[in-house]
C-alpha cells in the first residue's frame, strides 16, 4: 500500500538517506520514489545496493530553488523527507559560510518550494540534538529553546526554526527531528567514530579518537532513524502535528571511550586507542529525551544500541572482506 504517495527524499545517497530509501523500497509505502542527488558517490549503498535502479534520480544542489519546484510539480509529490545537508563539524569549523548556506539556504528553498505546490502534504525535515547547543548536560526535551553556538550547530537551530516558521505561517504539514548521532552500514566518512574504530581494528590498527574521548552523545542505529522517520511521516497524514518537533534517540550517555570500548570488545581485539585530543567546537554533553515521541507518536525502537552495534560491525567486515572499502 503507497500510503505516502509519490515520495521526494534529498540527502538520498547519505547515511540516513540510503537506508530510508531501502525501507520506503521494501516496504512498498511509497507508490514512486524520487532523489535530489548532488554527487555521485560510488560506494554509497544508493549504488552499491542498486537502490539508484529503483528510483527517480533527479540531478542538482538543495539550493536550487527552480529546479526543487520543477521536481515536485513534474512527478507529483505528497511526501517530502528533507536529509540533505552538510553534516561534518570539522568541515563546518574550516568551512562555516559554505555549511550555513547549504543547510539554512536549502531548507528553505526547499520549503518555499513545497509551500508553492498544491499536491504535497507532510514534510519531514532533519534537524538535530545539535540545534540546541550546549545546555550543560541536561537531557535535552522538545521544550528546550534552540540555541546553538558553532557554525554547524547554528545552522541546524536555523533549520529547525524555519521549518516552524512555515508551517505555523502558512499552516504547512511540517515536523522536524531531532535525532542522537546516527551509525551503522553506509557511512563512508572515517572521521566519525564508528566507521573510524571498527575499520581501524579491522586493518590491524590501534583507532585514532581525535577529541579527549570524554564528550558525551546519544545515538541511534540508523535503521531505527529511517524507521522513525518513516513512522513520523505516516502519523503526519492527518494533519494533526503541523510545526511540532520530535527527538528520536535511545537516552544514552555514552563517553567517545565508551563507545570504542564496546566495539573493540564486540570485535574481541585487544588494540588500544590513540588519544589525540584535537576536537574543537564540539558539545561536551548531549543526550536526549525522546518521551513526547513515545507518547504522542508511539514510537519506539526496533533495534537499539548492542544490536546496532553487531550490525554496523558485520556490514563494515563484508565491505572488507569484498575489497570495497
Amino acid at each position: 500500500m503507497s500510503k505516502f504517495g509519490n515520495v521526494f527524499v534529498t540527502g538520498g545517497t547519505g547515511l540516513l538517506g540510503s537506508e530510508l530509501v531501502k525501507q520506503l523500497l521494501d516496504s512498498g509505502e511509497a507508490r514512486r520514489i524520487v532523489c535530489l542527488v548532488r554527487d555521485h558517490l560510488p560506494q554509497s549503498r544508493f549504488y552499491t545496493e542498486s537502490f539508484a535502479e529503483k528510483v527517480i534520480v533527479v540531478r542538482g544542489d538543495i539550493r536550487d530553488q527552480a529546479l526543487l519546484e520543477r521536481s515536485l510539480n513534474e512527478y507529483e509529490i505528497n511526501t517530502v523527507f528533507h536529509l540533505a545537508a552538510q553534516t561534518l563539524v570539522g568541515q563546518a569549523n574550516r568551512q562555516p559560510t559554505e555549511t550555513l548556506d547549504v543547510n539554512i539556504r536549502g531548507t528553505w528553498a526547499l520549503l518555499e518550494a513545497c509551500r508553492r505546490n498544491e499536491t504535497v502534504g507532510p514534510v519531514v525535515i532533519a534537524s538535530s540534538d545539535k540545534a540546541y547547543g550546549n545546555l550543560n548536560g541536561e537531557s535535552y526535551d522538545e521544550s528546550y529553546p534552540l540555541q546553538g553556538d558553532h557554525p554547524y550547530d547554528v545552522s541546524k537551530s536555523c533549520t529547525d526554526l524555519i521549518s516552524q516558521s512555515y508551517a505555523k505561517s502558512y499552516g504547512m504539514n511540517v515536523c522536524v527531528t531531532r535525532c542522537g548521532n546516527f551509525f551503522g552500514p553506509g557511512d563512508l566518512n572515517e572521521s566519525r567514530l564508528f566507521p573510524s574504530v571498527v575499520l581501524s581494528v579491522l586493518r590491524g590498527e590501534s583507532p585514532i579518537i581525535r577529541s579527549d574521548g570524554k564528550f558525551i552523545r546519544d545515538y541511534i542505529y540508523v535503521a531505527d532513524g529511517a524507521a522513525a522517520y518513516r513512522h513520523l511521516a505516516e502519523k503526519m497524514l492527518d494533519g494533526k502535528f503541523n510545526g511540532e518537533a520530535f527527538n528520536f534517540s535511545y537516552g544514552l550517555r555514552l563517553t567517545v571511550i565508551d563507545v570504542t570500548e564496546k566495539i573493540l570488545s564486540r570485535m574481541q581485539s585487544e588494540l588500544k586507542p590513540q588519544i589525540l585530543n584535537q576536537a574543537k567546537n564540539e558539545i561536551p554533553v548531549q543526550c536526549l529525551n525522546s518521551e513526547k515521541a513515545k507518547s504522542l507518536l508511539d514510537w519506539k525502537p526496533l533495534f537499539g544500541f548492542e544490536e546496532g552495534v553487531d550490525k554496523t560491525i558485520q556490514w563494515y567486515s563484508k565491505q572488507v572482506e569484498a575489497g570495497l572499502l
